[in-house]
């Protein structure tokens, strides 16, 4: 059950972490299951290095936003179960990995891969507009706002270095939020914070409210459930610990601009349990190039995203690469706006980015969108509509842009079986006059006292006139 890699890892350092995908079903959404309690496995794992969980002990409390009691010191934690996503985590030596294979509980045991960001590649100040962005516009998002579909309802998950609650762009668009310490354990009562600027940028792209300095959220009224989980620390445990929590939530679509470059199977136990939880992975592909690829970015059942710039062609740093497998052998599935994308950054501040971490959370706001659209629309069908939606540009080759850019309208109608609605009427907007300034009247109106003012004006004079006249005659 367990791969080569993990045993010659094992084999020369003496102990390896694992991910163990357990035979227990996942928890439903509003319960937590206990039919695999960490007990009954703790027996099969390690505590490598007692000075090395003490130092992680004392860094963790240390950077934590807030200090808390942990229900288990990271001294003394051997495993770590999570219940919904039906995994477990820890260290294990050769005879661990013998006992975990044999335990009719494990249904499979891989070697913990070492997840990072995909950091952008172009970080510049960013020149504000006051309309949609020119990616929301690409996709066509604008579209379903002006036929009612802003993402209303729809909570989505996003997993990253966290967001900055107090900027204005996010104001209200915050619905959970999520903190997980450097040793994997959340933080109670955490404000929504940032620890690098990445994570609200892409959160901005999902959620962002219209404002003066520009409308770029692809779902401008959906909310974002955000959970701070890189980088740094034990990130494995922490991912799968805001993946567990986000599931708990009762999430449906997940945004996440992580990966490990190259491909390696160890993440797709994971996938499998977000999936079986009806959960639609939106994962970027990765910034190295042609032929080059992140895991789980690289997976055939997540909706990997690569860059598109604005002439219609794939970023040259996006991420693509063909891999032998007979469904969805190409990666990514599809293209999304990932070049010149103008969001917020933390202290009330904006900035353009490029990178297939900035095209992700516009395929995941165009799902929120649908969602709205179609409430009980499973992972599958959000992602076969967006796929279906997708075309490929002329001249954009298969290999790089694979189906191409999605549609929002058509795949509207791929999802609902309707055309799209005829776009709501906007009231006119209300003139209003700025407080002490007093507002001119169009020329050639007559309005209330004004008009009458003027009409009787000539006859007080012609009044006056005569009155004086009857004076001097007398």
């Amino acid at each position: 059950m367990s791969t080569s890699s993990l045993e010659e890892t094992v084999s020369a350092i003496g102990y390896a972490k694992v991910i163990v995908a357990l035979n227990a079903a996942p928890a439903a959404a509003d319960a937590v299951a206990d039919a695999v309690p960490e007990s009954s496995i703790a027996g099969h794992f390690m505590l490598p290095d007692a000075a090395q969980a003490e130092s992680l002990a004392v860094s963790a409390s240390a950077f934590a936003s807030r200090k808390f009691k942990r229900a288990e010191p990271p001294t003394e934690r051997r495993v770590r179960i999570y219940h919904h996503l039906g995994l477990a985590i820890g260290y294990v030596n050769a005879s661990g990995l013998a006992g975990l294979e044999a335990d009719p509980q494990v249904g499979k045991v891989e070697k913990a891969p070492e997840l990072s960001l995909i950091r952008p590649k172009v970080v510049l100040p960013a020149k504000l507009g006051v309309g949609p962005t020119w990616g929301i516009k690409r996709l066509k998002a604008d579209r379903l706002w002006a036929a009612g579909f802003t993402g209303k309802g729809v909570l989505v998950g996003h997993l990253d270095t966290g967001v900055d609650g107090t900027h204005p762009a996010l104001k209200g668009a915050i619905g959970k939020f999520a903190e997980f310490d450097m040793a994997g354990d959340q933080v109670p009562n955490a404000p929504p914070t940032d620890s690098d600027e990445h994570g609200t940028h892409t959160a901005g792209t999902i959620v962002g409210r219209a404002g003066l300095k520009g409308a770029f959220g692809v779902a401008p009224q959906a909310q974002l459930a955000s959970a701070m989980v890189i980088e740094g620390g034990q990130v494995i445990d922490r991912i799968l610990a805001g993946m567990d929590w986000l599931i708990g939530e009762g999430v449906h679509i997940l945004s996440m601009s992580l990966g490990l470059r190259g491909f390696t199977p160890a993440f797709q136990a994971v996938i499998d349990a977000l999936r079986a939880a009806n959960v639609l992975p939106v994962i970027a592909v990765g910034n190295e190039g042609p032929n080059t690829s992140r895991s789980p970015g690289n997976y055939a059942n997540v909706l990997s995203v690569g860059a598109l710039n604005t002439g219609n062609r794939v970023a040259d740093f996006s991420g693509s690469q063909r891999f032998n497998r007979p469904i969805n052998p190409l990666c990514p599935a599809l293209v999304a706006p990932g070049v010149g994308v103008l969001s917020c950054v933390p202290g009330n501040k904006y900035k353009t980015m490029d990178g297939s971490s900035m095209a992700t959370p516009h395929v995941a706001g165009l799902a929120a969108l649908l969602l709205q659209a179609r409430p009980t629309a499973t992972a599958n069908d959000l992602e076969r509509a967006i796929v279906g939606s997708c075309t490929l540009p002329a001249g954009m080759p298969a290999a790089r842009g694979s189906h191409g850019v999605p549609d929002a309208v058509r795949a509207f109608e791929i999802l609902t079986g309707t055309p799209l609605p005829a776009a709501a009427a906007a009231a006119p907007p209300r003139r209003v006059a700025k407080r002490g300034v007093r507002e001119r009247m169009p020329v050639g109106r007559k309005v209330g006292s004004a008009a009458n003012k003027a009409g009787r004006r000539p006859k007080v004079a012609a009044s006056r006139k005569k009155t004086a006249s009857k004076r001097k005659r007398g």
